[in-house]
């Protein structure tokens, strides 16, 4: 096996130069690096975690906590982590965080007391009080992504006002029939992102003069085939004369085009659809969303998280979002809406 002092020879430096270059922690110059990286990938080194932990006293791990592995919007952002940390050279641990409480129990009372990550990742889970406590009890650097968690520092993106901008963009068309789909309560345990993406619904349209229609509303469960589910449901619904609908995500918004499409409803001459999120599948169906960049929300954790560990603290972040407009939102035809 290559040793570091092998590394050193080649790249015509000291042992502590190739160690501070490899590590990214301390003063060397561009060249030197360079030089260092090159010697070591020529002479096939790699760095033994075990060795750079004792030596340096940290484990170059970093914990995220999850409460789910299947989602889209969990794994864009866990990507995000990922190409961060790995460019840094940390490693990634990962602790599926269920709803079962013994697993729980189990997670914060052994797994992370072993002390074998450098900070920790919350993303999108609310912690009851215990939780939060044996967290704190770690004395590592600890950043919630997704909400805000006692006293600990946050990242978050404004669910209310994610909203209200895809409504906004509707009602600035012209469309007043406007259907939601959100989500239901199954997914409104964790800082109750349903309830709070349909309070920025209903006010948007109260700004703009419009009591929100309790029939053109429905909820599913976040998924492309609950969205097709209740969208044929809003589509076949004779109550009112809907130009336009909501999805609290984009994989909702795209399973209601794939039911606009069966059932023969026209996007967007007769009903436009916005979406929420920025799914990579919103390009392909030309979907008009509000893109909160789950990947950059990842990306941004990784990098405020390991600036912690440098010790260099950060507070509060409020992430960014932006409208994005395609092909299914237009103004409300004539012929739908009923004006003159």
């Amino acid at each position: 096996m290559v040793s570091l002092d092998e590394v050193a020879r080649t790249a015509g430096v000291s042992s502590a130069t190739v160690s501070r270059a490899l590590s990214g922690r301390g003063h060397v110059s561009p060249a030197t690096r360079d030089r260092v990286l090159e010697a070591a990938e020529q002479l096939g080194y790699v760095v033994s975690s075990a060795a750079s932990s004792l030596a340096s006293g940290r484990s170059r791990s970093i914990g995220v906590m999850t409460p789910d592995l299947h989602r889209w919007f969990f794994n864009s952002v866990l990507t995000g982590i990922s190409d961060t940390l790995t460019r840094a050279g940390f490693d990634l641990t990962l602790y599926n965080v269920t709803s079962d409480p013994q697993l729980r129990h189990e997670i914060f009372r052994a797994f992370l007391q072993r002390r074998r990550v450098d900070g920790v990742i919350v993303l999108a889970l609310e912690l009851d009080d215990w939780e939060a406590e044996q967290l704190k009890q770690l004395d590592l650097p600890v950043i919630v992504l997704g909400g805000a968690l006692q006293d600990l520092p946050s990242m978050s993106v404004n669910d209310q006002g994610l909203i209200r901008l895809a409504a906004e963009h509707l009602l600035s068309l012209g469309h007043r029939n406007i259907g939601y789909i959100g989500g239901d309560q199954a997914f409104d345990a964790d800082y109750h992102v349903p309830t709070q993406r349909r309070e920025g619904f209903s006010e948007a349209l109260r700004d703009f003069g419009v009591e929100p229609h309790v029939q053109l509303s429905r909820a599913a469960d976040f998924t492309i085939a609950g969205g097709y589910q209740v969208a044929k449901q809003l589509f076949g619904s004779p109550a009112a004369a809907m130009t336009g609908l909501v999805a609290a995500s984009d994989e909702m918004a795209i399973g209601a085009l794939l039911a606009a499409k069966d059932l023969g409803v026209q996007v967007p001459h007769q009903v436009s659809v916005v979406g929420v999120d920025g799914h990579e599948l919103g390009e392909l169906f030309g979907l008009t969303t509000v893109d909160q960049h789950p990947v950059g929300q990842g990306r941004t954790a990784a990098e405020h998280i390991l600036g912690r560990v440098e010790g260099r603290g950060n507070g509060d972040v409020e992430l960014p979002f932006e409208l994005v407009v395609r092909s299914t939102s237009a103004a409300p035809s004539q012929a739908v809406d009923g004006s003159p």
